[in-house]
């Protein structure tokens, strides 16, 4: 870099600079020697749309993410060629410090689709990420019970995948339909009979129950609080 002779923003023939590489190892005092010449771009995208903070968010690199977001020169909502964000795929890989960092730029779609319709929310469910689902759900800007291209819920997937606790942290918002149908007519509760979860079967059944037992066209406040905090009080004491 001292000789001034060589491109410190070169690419490789997949669009992949210098600082793409280091992004993606986490090697946070190369970045800072490449940001330090003013003549690289931190939000080059690949050949696959994706930027160096996005492969830092991959890959949990905090310090990087936080050199880069520094800059003021990069989108951290910044969509790859599946329409995948950072967050994304943070979220699936359980980078609970990662998802935290892109929630708090307040410049990220917390709800966004990819190109199957799958939301953040959506991949930390299927891979069981506790953390990660609540703090998308902190933010009141995510909808539990989304659908994806084939119709299937966040809950639709953890259900077979016997994730008892993330199926406790979706109904507890209140907002998911046990009953969905996916594209072949399949519910959540099918799904986790056909994989022998009988944990999961019995919180949805509970679910049930509880909604049966209380539906009141115009219920006041007093009539949904005391039955509501009853069925939380039991799924905590279901197993997950």
């Amino acid at each position: 870099l001292a000789t001034d002779r060589v491109d410190p923003d070169s690419k490789d023939f997949s669009g992949r600079t210098p600082l793409w590489w280091a992004a993606l190892n986490g090697h946070e005092m190369v970045i800072k020697l490449l940001l330090a010449t003013d003549r690289v771009n931190p939000h080059s995208k690949d050949s696959s749309g994706r930027t160096p903070l996005w492969w830092a968010a991959l890959n949990g690199h905090e310090t990087v993410i936080k050199l880069l977001l520094a800059t003021d020169r990069v989108d951290p909502d910044s969509e790859d060629s599946d329409r995948r964000t950072p967050l994304s795929w943070a979220a699936p890989k359980g980078r609970n410090a990662v998802v935290k960092l892109l929630l708090a730029t307040d410049r990220v779609d917390p709800d966004s689709k990819d190109s199957s319709g799958r939301t953040p929310l959506w991949w930390a469910a299927l891979n069981g990420h506790e953390t990660v689902i609540k703090l998308l759900l902190a933010t009141d800007r995510v909808d539990p019970d989304s659908e994806d291209s084939d119709r299937r819920t966040p809950l639709s997937w953890a259900a077979p995948k016997g994730r008892n606790a993330v199926v406790k942290l979706l109904l507890a918002t209140d907002r998911v339909d046990t009953d969905s149908k996916d594209y072949i007519g399949k519910t959540p509760l099918s799904w986790a009979a056909e994989n022998g979860h009988d944990v999961v079967v019995e919180i949805i059944l509970e679910r049930r129950r509880f909604r049966g037992q209380h539906r009141n066209p115009t219920p006041s406040p007093s009539s949904t609080v005391a039955p509501r905090t009853r069925f939380l009080s039991k799924l905590l004491h279901l197993p997950g």
